[in-house]
């Protein structure tokens, strides 16, 4: 994952001053360990229709927001599993087609729990697509998943990162 995030470009200047954390934060050890503070590595899914004019989203319970599926490493440092392994248990989806590439990252701080301070994910996310005719299921962790158009989609969420990925996507359309 350190020679991807190496390689990685982005027009988005938000985005680029995300590199140096990421790249400094994954020399550490236990950076894909929840329990390593101030930050960890998480893993998400930017998932999208076939004819790319909806995104899959689930109503996150703990955030109470609108946010693509995604989460914690817990050890695993292929990032890609870790983004699989969450869009599937977090929208009942199991088919995927994927881009093997970054599609995007973030750095995003998370509110303190009564169990856990406040803390910051380091969001590695990758694209996704999937049919949006593919049965959804509502998992523990969220109070809804939805297909979104993405011309409604700051309807939804005004959460910068999720609405930078659907600008990155128009650029390549």
């Amino acid at each position: 994952m350190i020679l991807s995030l190496k390689n990685y470009s982005t027009p988005f200047s938000e985005e680029r001053k995300f590199m140096l954390p990421f790249l400094e934060l994954i020399a550490h050890p236990d950076a894909y360990q929840r329990t390593h503070l101030p930050g960890h590595i998480t893993g998400s899914a930017w998932i999208l229709n076939a004819a790319k004019t909806k995104t899959l989203l689930v109503h996150h319970a703990k955030l109470n927001k609108w946010v693509q599926p995604g989460g914690h490493a817990d050890g695993d440092e292929n990032i890609l599993a870790v983004a699989l392994r969450e869009a599937e248990e977090e929208t009942g989806v199991k088919n995927f087609t994927i881009e093997e590439t970054l599609f995007d990252i973030d750095i995003h701080t998370i509110p303190a729990r009564k169990d856990f301070p406040e803390h910051q994910h380091y969001d590695i996310r990758f694209g996704f697509t999937a049919n949006e005719i593919s049965p959804v299921t509502v998992s523990d962790e969220s109070h809804d998943v939805k297909w979104i158009s993405l011309d409604q989609l700051g309807d939804y969420t005004q959460e910068r990162s999720v609405l930078r990925m659907k600008e990155k996507l128009q650029r390549t359309l």
